[in-house]
C-alpha cells in the first residue's frame, strides 16, 4: 500500500494509542461494526423462532421491498445470519472498509459502499423476480432471507484495488476476480450476481478516489508544461508572493 499521507501523525509506540487513532480515522467502519455486533448478540440470545422472525423481517427480499422498501434496504445491511461469523467480519471490515474509508474519507466511502449495497440488492432481487415469473424458481423465494454486509465488502474490495501500487495491485486484482468470479461461473445464485454488481461498482468508483484526483492534477500540469513556449520568458510574479506557493485551481 502507499505510505500514509502527509499530515498524519506518526505511529505511536503505545498500542492503545494506535488503536484509538485507527478507529478515529475510520469512524463509519467501526460504527457499522458496533451495530452488527449488537444485532448479532440479539440473534444469538433470541429463541430460534424469534431469530428466524428477525432475519426474515429485516431481509431485503421481494416481499419486504414491496412492503417496506426503504427500511428493508437500509436495515438489511446491519444484520448477519450467523453470529458466529462476526469475528471473520471484523477482520474483513478492518482490511477492506477501514483502509478504504481512511483513504477516501468517510463521505466518499459511504456513498460508494452504500450505493453498491442498494444497487446490488435491487438488481439481485429483480433477477429473483424474473426467475419466479419464468417458473425457474418457486414463489416462496419472494420471502428468501437476504441480509448481510457482503455487497458493501465487495464494493470496498473493488475500490481498494486503486489503493495498491504495482505489482501488488495486479496480484490483488487477480485474486479478487477469482474469488468472486468462480461462484459466478459455477452455478451462480442471486447473491453471487449481487457480489459481481457490487464489485463492478467498486471498480467504477475510481473517480471518487484520491488516486484519480492526483492523476488528473498530474495530467493538467503536464499539459500546461507541454503547451508553454520554451523561448517565452516566465511571467513576473507579483511582489510579496511566496515563489514556492501554488494557486488552487
Amino acid at each position: 500500500m502507499e505510505p500514509p499521507r502527509g499530515g498524519r501523525r506518526p505511529c505511536s509506540g503505545n498500542p492503545w494509542t494506535w488503536v484509538r487513532d485507527w478507529v478515529r480515522s475510520s469512524p463509519g467502519t467501526h460504527i457499522w461494526l458496533l451495530v452488527i455486533g449488537i444485532t448479532s448478540l440479539v440473534i444469538a440470545s433470541a429463541s430460534e423462532g424469534l431469530g428466524q422472525f428477525l432475519v426474515h423481517r429485516t431481509s431485503s427480499n421481494i416481499h419486504q421491498l414491496n412492503e417496506h422498501p426503504l427500511p428493508s434496504l437500509l436495515i438489511s445491511g446491519f444484520w448477519i445470519e450467523r453470529p458466529a461469523s462476526f469475528l471473520l467480519y471484523v477482520v474483513m471490515f478492518e482490511l477492506l472498509h477501514a483502509n478504504v474509508e481512511r483513504w477516501t474519507g468517510t463521505t466518499r466511502w459511504l456513498l460508494s459502499v452504500g450505493g453498491a449495497h442498494i444497487a446490488a440488492t435491487l438488481a439481485s432481487q429483480e433477477l429473483v423476480l424474473l426467475a419466479i415469473e419464468g417458473h425457474r424458481l418457486p414463489r416462496s423465494m419472494t420471502h428468501v432471507v437476504d441480509i448481510g454486509v457482503s455487497y458493501g465488502l465487495a464494493a470496498a474490495a473493488g475500490m481498494l484495488t486503486y489503493r495498491l501500487l504495482p505489482p501488488w495491485r495486479y496480484g490483488y486484482l487477480a485474486g479478487v476476480l477469482v474469488f468472486f468470479g468462480i461462484p459466478l461461473l459455477t452455478g451462480a445464485t442471486f447473491t453471487d450476481f449481487g457480489h459481481a454488481i457490487a464489485l463492478t461498482m467498486g471498480f467504477a468508483a475510481w473517480p471518487l478516489t484520491p488516486a484519480a484526483a492526483e492523476g488528473l492534477s498530474s495530467e493538467e500540469e503536464e499539459e500546461e508544461e507541454d503547451g508553454r513556449d520554451p523561448a517565452e520568458p516566465a511571467a513576473e510574479r507579483p511582489p510579496g508572493r511566496d515563489p514556492d506557493s501554488r494557486q488552487e485551481r
